[in-house]
């Protein structure tokens, strides 16, 4: 095994190659969901610390000149960053153009997905754990259900598709209602995927003995519904297991992160919206590319520590090992 970076790629030392670039354009959330964050938020990144769009970009367009093929933006949410319209357009206008996709909760989609397709959003997938009105307040901390069903319903029809949903299941707040989620999905064209709870909370409270695995989800599903296991050689680098549901066209996925980790496979990098790069979520170090990038580095010099940073990526994400220390950022700061 070389021990030495391959220089033209994002390959690490286990022959995995990062093709996929999570990046946070902002770490402020309109929502205050209870696994993520506590009731009064967080201390947010000061404008100064953030990157700039021009910042951003660059930073962007030198990860897909290292073979990234495609962007996803993240938060926070992502929509709260007013030029996040102009940041699409900006990364759809470079050669090669990568594919782009954003991850958001949907309470502010309705009015920018038509924008947003325009300006060359791919697809987008939106977090939403229930479509109980008041599971969702009590879930959330915000009466904005609403709002993330018109934000659905408007990336439908703006084209980004095939829209997709992300829930978490959770031990005595929704597990009972997976299944009508799962239905509620299915009527309206959208694409579920199940992600067991990971240990990214602010709070530092996620307990294993709780989440609910991949195997559970499965068997409350399977009481309403008839799964087919996909072939797993359709799968690749895709962290879903996914399953015709009676039958088919259409799908469910199920993330198990947690017990069944998919790391062998990972082709993901992060990037902060602070400017930081992170190889992996679980990671407890991450290399600055803000402050040489403000003092002048080149876009090689900039490569170069990118890539090194690729090359120390850990072999798994390690959440079942006995010495196993939660990231000191939550979710919300590292981008999903």
């Amino acid at each position: 095994m070389s021990t030495t970076p391959t220089a033209a790629r994002l390959a690490d030392q286990y022959g995995r190659v990062a093709r996929d670039l999570r990046v946070s354009v902002t770490d402020r959330c309109n929502l205050r969901c209870r696994y993520c964050m506590p009731a009064e938020g967080l201390p947010w990144l000061a404008k100064p610390e953030m990157l700039t769009d021009d910042e951003l970009v660059r930073l962007v367009s030198i990860f897909v000149g290292l073979g990234v093929e495609q962007v996803r933006l993240t938060g926070g949410e992502p929509l709260l960053r007013r030029s996040v319209t102009e940041v699409v357009a900006r990364i759809a206008a470079l050669k090669p153009r990568p594919r782009i996709a954003m991850t958001t909760n949907g309470v502010g989609l309705a009015r920018l997905a038509a924008p947003l397709a325009a300006a060359g959003l791919d697809r987008v997938n939106v977090s939403l754990d229930t479509i109980d009105p008041q599971e969702f307040a009590d879930l959330t901390r915000r009466d904005r259900l609403a709002d993330v069903e018109a934000g659905l319903a408007g990336a439908r029809d703006a084209g980004l598709v095939p829209v997709k949903v992300n829930a978490v299941a959770m031990r005595g707040i929704n597990d009972h209602s997976v299944a009508d989620l799962l239905a509620w999905c299915l009527e309206r064209g959208y694409e579920l995927r199940f992600i067991e709870q990971m240990p990214l909370d602010a709070q530092h409270g996620w307990d294993a003995s709780t989440m609910i695995g991949a195997d559970e989800i499965r068997s409350r599903l399977s009481e309403r519904f008839t799964l087919t296991p996909l072939p797993a050689a359709d799968r690749g680098s895709a962290p879903a297991e996914r399953f015709l549901v009676d039958g088919g066209p259409s799908s469910v996925g199920i993330i198990a992160s947690v017990s069944a980790p998919f790391c062998g496979a990972c082709d993901r990098t992060r990037l902060t919206a602070d400017g930081q790069v992170r190889n992996c979520l679980f990671s407890q170090r991450e290399t600055d590319l803000r402050g040489p990038m403000r003092d002048g580095a080149s876009d090689d010099e900039l490569a170069d520590l990118i890539t090194g940073e690729m090359w120390r990526k850990a072999k798994g994400h390690g959440i079942a090992d006995p010495d196993f220390v939660q990231p000191i950022r939550p979710m919300s700061a590292i981008g999903g």
